[in-house]
């Protein structure tokens, strides 16, 4: 069992990640909206980055969905020395970001917990996350910079009564160190 202020801490834990790692550029705003499901799953093209945090009390998967359109490679795929990066591997390297970041913000909650190597999956795959028996399912629209459209599903499947309040706004930004565990 999830309490109403735990999930929302969740939310609130994921909305602050995105709107601050997953833009390339500080000035660009991510705009998030609730979704009753995720528009992107209907697209055979589109894909989804999976990134699990896990503790001893839950996991937490975020899919953040992406599709391989002009608006989202030019944002993303970076320019470098031998061309141009590969979107998925862009998209990937920020995703892992925003994860860390709400790694970071759950630690001082739950202090061992894992996070995974993100895995791209076609997005109609996320129409099983019912086979987890999820204590909470929410889902996103976003979009960055006025023109970059993405979108994101988090799963959270308790294994013990989960309550905790997080305060988003005191938790500490960062450039994106790596961790070593």
């Amino acid at each position: 069992m999830i309490t109403e202020q735990a999930k929302h801490s969740f939310e609130q834990i994921f909305h602050k990640a995105a709107r601050t790692r997953l833009v390339i550029h500080a000035d660009d705003a991510c705009e998030i909206v609730r979704a009753d499901h995720v528009a992107m799953e209907a697209d055979p093209e589109a894909r989804v980055v999976v990134l699990t945090i896990s503790s001893l009390f839950f996991r937490l998967l975020v899919g953040l969905h992406f599709t391989d359109d002009d608006a989202t490679r030019r944002y993303f795929a970076r320019e470098t020395s031998a061309g141009g990066q590969p979107l998925r591997e862009a998209f990937m390297e920020v995703a892992n970001l925003c994860c860390g970041a709400m790694n970071q913000a759950l630690v001082g909650h739950f202090p061992d917990l894992g996070m995974s190597t993100p895995y791209v999956l076609g997005s109609a795959s996320l129409a099983h996350l019912a086979e987890l028996k999820p204590d909470h399912v929410a889902s996103y629209e976003l979009t960055i910079g006025g023109t970059v459209p993405l979108a994101a599903t988090l799963c959270v499947c308790a294994n013990a009564p989960l309550d905790f309040a997080a305060h988003v706004e005191t938790f500490e930004e960062t450039s994106g160190e790596l961790e070593l565990f």
